[in-house]
């Protein structure tokens, strides 16, 4: 089978100390905690950063801090960054931080109720972020929290909006407001996006309780898996888990199971068209 690509989310906009104790905030915290994914099998690390208050940011200091000792302490981790921020952020401050140059960074595909709050991208801002992510050549990583999603941005890319190849799309699953992470969903949501995009490559960030059932059906499918506490902070149910690459660690272990290999960071460049 197609080697597998492990993303960590390690910390997230919305996930709290009070939700999970172990979560890590500062800089020092999220090197140590990339440089242990990586070692555990994960080749991705998916960030936002926080204050040290525990308040989400885009400050591109902050931002700028962690990226130069995550790429000191573990250089063949690809940096991808979070342009979606915390809902309410100001458009402007979620796209500063693609002028620092990490290898990826996420391009939200449309608006959606998120939890009770509305995550707003319009689809001029779309349209803008897509430029910006060419002019300071950051590849995209697409994230689509429905199917309607997918059929905008195969438009951004038929319209020369998107140029990326091959484009990586995720599923973003279990967020309320958007669809869940039901096995018939993802099925459809891969066949949709082979339809309409067919170079595209695709992975899978359950949120939730779909955390697991999602990465076994992209384990099978040949997708790809997204893992960590900004997703979702428990081992088992009601059961805290200790860190994030005991995520990380869990996926790892089933791979092996399954007769799936983990992608090397050779192999996941050339997946991820880097």
């Amino acid at each position: 089978m197609n080697p597998l690509v492990i993303t960590t989310a390690l910390t997230g906009a919305e996930t709290t100390k009070k939700d999970q104790p172990n979560l890590p905030i500062t800089p020092d915290e999220q090197v140590a905690t990339a440089k242990a994914c990586f070692e555990a099998g994960s080749r991705v690390l998916h960030l936002h950063i926080r204050e040290d208050d525990g308040s989400p940011s885009q400050r591109l200091e902050r931002f700028e801090e962690v990226i130069s000792k995550v790429r000191k302490q573990v250089p063949e981790m690809l940096i991808q960054i979070s342009t979606g921020g915390a809902v309410g952020v100001p458009f402007e401050e979620r796209m500063a931080p693609l002028k620092l140059k990490p290898e990826m960074a996420t391009l939200n595909a449309g608006t959606l109720n998120f939890g009770n709050e509305v995550f707003v991208n319009s689809p001029d801002d779309i349209i803008k972020l897509a430029e910006k992510f060419k002019e300071e050549n950051v590849a995209p990583e697409i994230e689509v929290y429905e199917s309607g999603m997918i059929d905008y941005v195969a438009k951004l890319v038929k319209k020369g909006y998107i140029t990326h190849e091959p484009l990586h799309v995720q599923f973003v699953l279990g967020v309320p407001g958007g669809m869940s992470g039901k096995a018939k969903n993802i099925i459809y949501m891969a066949e949709h996006l082979k339809e309409e995009i067919p170079t595209a490559t695709w992975g899978i960030a359950g949120i939730g309780r779909w955390q697991l059932p999602g990465a076994m059906i992209a384990m099978a499918m040949g997708g790809h898996i997204r893992t960590g506490f900004e997703d979702n902070i428990f081992y088992h149910k009601n059961v805290l888990a200790d860190s994030n690459e005991q995520l990380v660690f869990r996926i790892v272990r089933i791979a092996k199971e399954f007769g799936r290999p983990l992608a090397t960071p050779e192999q996941t460049k050339e997946i991820l068209g880097l």
